[in-house]
């Protein structure tokens, strides 16, 4: 570990130089590029440093141990080299995070596909919460969210909506949002007051460029027709959906959003492009048995990853075993605390696997 923290402040060091030489500034690609890769090793290099600065003092206070004989000085440093223990202990694992090998994706823009699963109307109604509450998310952290496709249920629900969030991070954490999310509650329908318990899906695909996914024109059928609203009805006498099949994968794409047919072609290549890369990237990572649905299961009730329990005003995220009675805040948008935990916990298992060289 020590090596490569070694190599790393050596290659910060050497940048550091670079970017003081006033001929780089005329290169301005190359003078981007190197503050970039500066920018990057700053925080690590940083957490080293204090390690080492750290590592010093302590090595200064066991020589006062060694050396010193007066009891109350020898308690003051036996005091000051726990506290030094702890902070050192602190950096290290510090330093072990920062050393993960990052996820490539995490930088990128979302597709984010909410599904109504098992639960009829009230799975649809609960997909237009859920999306509204990644909406008020997204906006928490100054996301931007544009609707790609919708179809609505008779009731004012989503049978499916599929949209693109752009910003900072995006990718990073909502990542692990994707799988069945369970709601339990009493439907206002229902009369006789029964809980309810309906599900969804959500898959958080990583958008992908052009130049990650070259896309035959052959391998393309691409069907118009007219747009329809809740029971199939035609809501315009013009063929502006757009229906894209991917023959060799079998991935089918439909928008009717937009008015415009070349408008709803290019949003619909933006998912097609990405549900692609989201295929090309599980292989890579040697998850060749697993398709898209394995990504987010059935949606029947008993795969579920969160339940969302309203007369218990509770949250419980079934991987971390984590309960939060504060469901009213978290459908607000409010779901750091939850990502958050997923985050560390993720962090903690590639602890656990991965062998810091």
């Amino acid at each position: 570990m020590f090596e490569k923290l070694n190599a790393l402040e050596e290659k910060y060091e050497e940048l550091s130089r670079l970017l003081a030489d006033a001929t780089l500034m005329v290169r301005r690609e190359k003078y981007r590029k190197t503050a970039q890769a500066h920018a990057e090793l700053q925080e690590i290099v940083s957490r080293y440093r204090n390690y080492k600065s750290i590592s010093k003092e302590i090595e200064g206070t066991k020589k006062i141990l060694e050396e010193e004989e007066e009891e109350e000085l020898l308690a003051l440093a036996r005091t000051e080299l726990q506290e030094l223990g702890e902070r050192k202990a602190g950096y290290e694992e510090e330093l072990k995070l920062l050393l993960l090998p990052e996820d490539p994706n995490d930088e990128k823009n979302v597709i984010l596909e909410i599904r109504a699963g098992a639960g009829g109307n009230e799975a649809t109604l609960f997909a237009q919460e859920i999306f509204r509450m990644y909406t008020r998310y997204g906006e928490s952290r100054d996301w931007n969210t544009q609707v790609l496709s919708a179809h609505l249920s008779s009731v004012g629900g989503f049978k499916e909506i599929i949209a693109m969030i752009e910003g900072e991070d995006v990718y990073s954490r909502l990542k692990y949002e994707s799988g069945v999310h369970r709601v339990q509650r009493v439907p206002e329908t229902e009369t006789q007051g029964r809980l309810h318990t309906s599900a969804v899906t959500v898959a958080v695909l990583p958008e992908a460029d052009e130049v990650e996914v070259q896309i035959d024109p052959k391998d393309l059928r691409i069907d118009t027709y007219c747009s329809s609203g809740p029971g199939g009805q035609s809501v315009n006498t013009t063929y502006s959906a757009v229906r894209i099949t991917h023959v060799p994968s079998g991935e089918v794409v439909t928008c009717q959003d937009e008015k415009s047919q070349i408008k709803n072609k290019a949003k619909a290549m933006r998912v097609l492009r990405s549900r692609l890369y989201e295929k090309a990237h599980q292989q890579q990572q040697n998850e060749l048995a697993q398709t898209r649905r394995a990504m987010v299961g059935s949606g029947d009730r008993s795969e579920k990853i969160r339940t969302y329990n309203f007369p218990q005003n509770r949250v419980t995220d079934h991987r971390l075993g984590l309960n939060l009675h504060q469901l009213n805040t978290v459908m607000e948008g409010d779901l750091d605390t939850i990502i958050d935990a997923l985050i560390t916990s993720s962090r903690t298992e590639a602890l656990k696997t991965q062998k810091i060289a």
